[in-house]
This record gives C-alpha cells, structure tokens and sequence, in this order.
C-alpha cells in the first residue's frame, strides 16, 4: 500500500510538472533578430560655385619684376565623406590624392592641404597630413577615417587649401613657358589602409 500510495503522489507530481512545461510553452516563444550594417566608403567634393578652380601668379607691371605668387591660393574646395568601417578586415580608412590627368607646368609646384574637420558630423573623423606636393603618385593628405560622417555640402568636412608656387630649385623661372598652361584633373579616393 505504502508503495502504491508513494507512486500515486509520484505520478501527480510529474502531470503538474509536466503539464507546467507545456503552460510554459503556450506562454511564450523566441525568435532571431539579425542586424547587419553595411559597410559605408562614400567621397565627394563640394563647392559653392563649382569644383573648377583657377590659379595663376601675377604678371609683374614693371620692367624687372618677377611674377608674383604670393596670394595664389584656393580654399573653395571641402572633402565631405561617409565611412564604416570593418574592426578587423578594415579598421580604418585614408584619403589618397593625385593628378589623374594633365601635368603641372616645369617650374611650378602645386600643393593641396586638408584643414581639420569642420565639426558638422560624428564618429572618428580623419586627420589631415602635412601639405602634399601633388603629382601622378598617390599621396595620402587625411588619415585615420573610421566610422564617421562629415555632413554634406560647403562648410562640412575637411576644407582643401590649393597653393601654386615656384619651385625653389635654382633654373625654375626660366622653365616658365605660357603655352604650358594647362588644366589638371585631380582624384581623391577613400581608400582602405
């Protein structure tokens, strides 16, 4: 008897456990949330009036004078960019420049800087390099870009400053020939390190 009374209460137990499972079951569920972020390298420039820029010295107006250029600078231009990045296949990113087309004329160096960033977005903004003397090899002029946005237009970003000067190698003004004006084509690319 006392076994048959010990497996009665056994047997109940285990239909009030097992039917507490089943409750349980009814009571709730699980499901899967997948989130993906893209990844994001997107570069543009930005003007007020165009990204054409003009440069050129001025011509001396007395006899003897050199051309003058000390005020041939531009600084219309500014880098805007969106980036995400990768923490282990591609943690940062660089902003290369280069001509792409046309030369500098003999005589002359062109150099481009990038200012800090204007403050206008988020995340871990790259930092400008020391001014780069531009030719046909890719340069990096701002480092570091992680996941960031810079905002979009004039006055977002890192604002480039162009400066055209003789280069002070010794013979460079007499390289100097008016028909070598010329219009160059330059590239900036966001680019993974």
């Amino acid at each position: 008897m006392k076994h048959t009374l010990y497996f009665t209460l056994l047997s109940a137990v285990f239909i009030f456990c097992t039917e507490q499972l089943f409750a349980q079951d009814d009571n709730d569920d699980v499901h899967n949330v997948i989130i993906q972020l893209p990844e994001v390298a997107l570069l543009d420039l930005e003007a007020a009036a165009g990204t054409s820029i003009s440069l050129a010295p001025k011509a001396p107006n007395e006899a003897g004078q050199a051309l003058d250029f000390s005020g041939e600078t531009n600084s219309d231009i500014w880098i805007n960019y969106s980036s995400i990045v990768g923490s282990k296949k591609e943690p940062s990113r660089d902003i290369m420049v280069q001509i792409t087309g046309g030369s500098v004329p003999e005589g002359l160096l062109l150099t481009v800087s990038a200012g800090e960033d204007a403050g206008m977005g988020d995340g871990r903004m790259g930092k400008p390099q020391a001014p780069v003397i531009l030719n046909k090899i890719s340069q990096k002029v701002i480092t570091g870009v992680g996941s960031s946005y810079t905002g979009n237009g004039v006055a977002k970003g890192h604002q480039l400053t162009y400066s055209l000067a003789l280069d002070e190698k010794e013979g460079s003004y007499e390289k100097l020939d008016f028909d070598n004006s010329n219009t160059l084509a330059i590239t900036y690319t966001l680019t993974d390190q």
